[in-house]
């Protein structure tokens, strides 16, 4: 029991003050990939905490130690020591656990499902009215809107309407697809389903709240990261400008958008690339982030483990 509340007890803690700590970080504009997978690795310490405080609660530790030697033994520890739902606790741990596992799986399916069933009618839409540009690798849509994105999915292709086309030169065009492009490799629509689908699944908890919008953000910046590779920083800078005010569907990846600003004084001025001290530190600490509640969890099983068989191997001394 003491090791359910301190589960629970990290979780309730981590879920207030981690997402305080991480936009207080100077760094993660200048890594924007560790960045991600931090508040992704601080959003499952907290859902695995809460799993396997759940756990903790159900199954005894003495009953987890016992059965560490080996499956068959675990079984047999688990039928032999008592750990049933006769118990109140354990009702109770099953209970809390299946309802996170339900809530999470009902909404990352709807989050999923929505998101594909949108793409597929806006695909159908584009079909009909976009022709596909070979030497540019994308969709080019009759609109006067200023507009270029991605529509992710098994089949995603980049999209940029003829008011883009006017207003922004070749080189600029070159550089925003770039842009797009990085978001298709990297099926960045899916790491944003996964925020979406922990924000909405508990909602009004700070750490998946704030997460969702930061990641969004970090994405962007990544995206840009990727393009910048190949192509000048300033036609990136330029293109952004041009395509901030542009509004592009929930389900897509726009190049625009309420961080283009913010972007293109990036562009503009580069930060210098995190050390490699530095992004030691960063994946010590998502280690720790993702491991630190199974040891935490498993510590008095491996305890009672060490606890029985070291004592079964000095009485056959």
């Amino acid at each position: 029991m003491t090791v359910a509340i301190a589960l629970a007890v990290y979780a309730a803690f981590a879920a207030v003050a981690l997402p305080r700590l991480l936009r207080r970080a100077a760094w993660t504009d200048r890594a924007p990939r560790l960045a991600i997978a931090m508040w992704q690795a601080a959003g499952a310490s907290v859902v695995v905490s809460v799993l396997l405080s759940a756990f903790a609660i159900a199954v005894p530790a003495s009953v987890v130690g016992h059965g560490l030697a080996a499956l068959f033994e675990a079984c047999a520890a688990l039928l032999g020591h008592g750990a049933t739902l006769s118990t109140p606790s354990a009702r109770i741990g099953l209970l809390i656990g299946g309802l996170v596992l339900a809530r999470l799986a009902y909404t990352g399916g709807a989050v999923l499902l929505g998101a594909r069933r949108g793409r597929r009618r806006h695909a159908e839409a584009l079909a009909l009215l976009g022709r596909h540009d070979h030497d540019l690798g994308a969709l080019v849509v009759d609109y006067e809107e200023r507009l270029a994105y991605c529509l992710p999915g098994r089949k995603g292709h980049a999209v940029i309407t003829t008011g883009a086309l006017r207003s922004l030169a070749p080189e600029q065009v070159t550089a925003v697809l770039a842009h797009e492009q990085a978001h298709l490799r990297g099926r960045h629509h899916l790491v944003l389903a996964a925020a979406e689908a922990l924000a909405r699944a508990f909602p009004r908890i700070p750490l998946f709240d704030q997460a969702r919008a930061e990641i969004a953000r970090l994405v962007e910046l990544l995206a840009d990261d990727e393009a910048a590779r190949h192509h000048p920083r300033i036609h990136i800078a330029a293109a952004l400008v041009r395509l901030a005010t542009g509004r592009v569907p929930a389900f897509a990846l726009g190049a625009g958008g309420e961080t283009a600003l913010t972007r293109v004084r990036r562009m503009l001025h580069p930060q210098a690339p995190l050390e490699w001290r530095e992004r030691l530190s960063g994946l010590l600490a998502v280690t720790a982030l993702l491991a630190g509640p199974t040891a935490l969890a498993a510590a008095p099983g491996v305890g009672a483990f060490l606890a029985h068989h070291c004592h079964s191997f000095l009485i056959t001394l």
